[in-house]
């Protein structure tokens, strides 16, 4: 599939809350290509500074339009919120491997579960609107109530939501991946999860992926990587895995936590 670089048109961008933001641009080609789990580089600045592209995930797809969340983290990520509407971006993609849901109506078993870390939301609400049919369950975590995201998207995709706060402050007081081993100790003695997708920082995909292998569930996770170019030349994202290093950008971002070497 041929990558795509072009300029297109920003049709808003906004503060969600604290610093993350949603960007929404139109392109009916991007659109076309698009799918959960792969991303863009966004040249968030019309001069040279700051050089190197930001590469984030693909959170939706609406007729022609493609929407972005992202937080403010840094120069590149400050530089993409002063952008206005009715400006143009420069984007490359869509970039990596996505997820790959199974084709038809649980083909695989029993229900999908959906383990979204903070900003590794981004990305599975995209998944969840392609696992529409399934209404998978989604375990939502952050470290407080205020740092959630997308509680109101899942649900209006018919999905089953549960929620993990580090500080207790909503929903099921601890880690998501705490939330995660009960539920399966408790719901899922029976019938196995047909898959578990994860996004979010590290040590939540590490753990997710020692979790599913000690319940032998299939697991397919996005890691979140400084990717400078995204077509792998650059050899800055790479993982290990049980077949030798692999590049983020290039072969990932997803991958089965089964192959990967924590």
């Amino acid at each position: 599939m041929k990558t795509l670089q072009i300029k297109v048109k920003i049709i808003s961008n906004k503060k969600l809350k604290n610093d993350y933001w949603h960007l929404e641009f139109e392109s009916g080609l991007i659109a076309a290509k698009a799918s959960a789990g792969k991303f863009l580089e966004l040249k968030v600045n019309k001069g040279t500074d700051p050089l190197l592209r930001r590469p984030i995930s693909i959170h939706g797809v609406s007729g022609g339009r493609i929407k972005l969340i992202y937080e403010v983290v840094g120069k590149g990520t400050q530089c993409l919120s002063e952008r206005r509407p009715g400006e143009f971006l420069d984007v490359i993609g869509p970039l990596g491997n996505g997820f790959n849901p199974p084709r038809g109506r649980r083909r695989s078993g029993g229900q999908s579960i959906i383990v979204a870390g903070g900003m590794g939301v981004a990305p599975l609400v995209f998944l969840a609107a392609q696992l529409k049919p399934d209404k998978p369950l989604v375990l939502l975590g952050a470290r407080t109530k205020e740092e959630l995201l997308c509680q109101q998207e899942f649900k209006a995709l018919g999905c089953k939501l549960m929620i993990a706060t580090d500080n207790g402050s909503l929903g099921f007081k601890g880690r998501v991946t705490d939330l995660l081993k009960e539920i399966l100790s408790r719901d899922f003695k029976a019938d196995k999860p047909a898959n578990i997708y994860a996004c979010g920082p590290q040590p939540m995909l590490k753990a997710v992926s020692l979790i599913c292998r000690e319940n032998n569930i299939a697991s397919q996770l996005s890691l979140e990587r400084h990717m400078a170019c995204g077509f792998g030349a650059c050899l800055g994202c790479v993982v290990s895995t049980k077949t030798g290093y692999k590049r983020v950008c290039k072969e990932g971002p997803v991958f089965s936590g089964e192959e990967l070497m924590w």
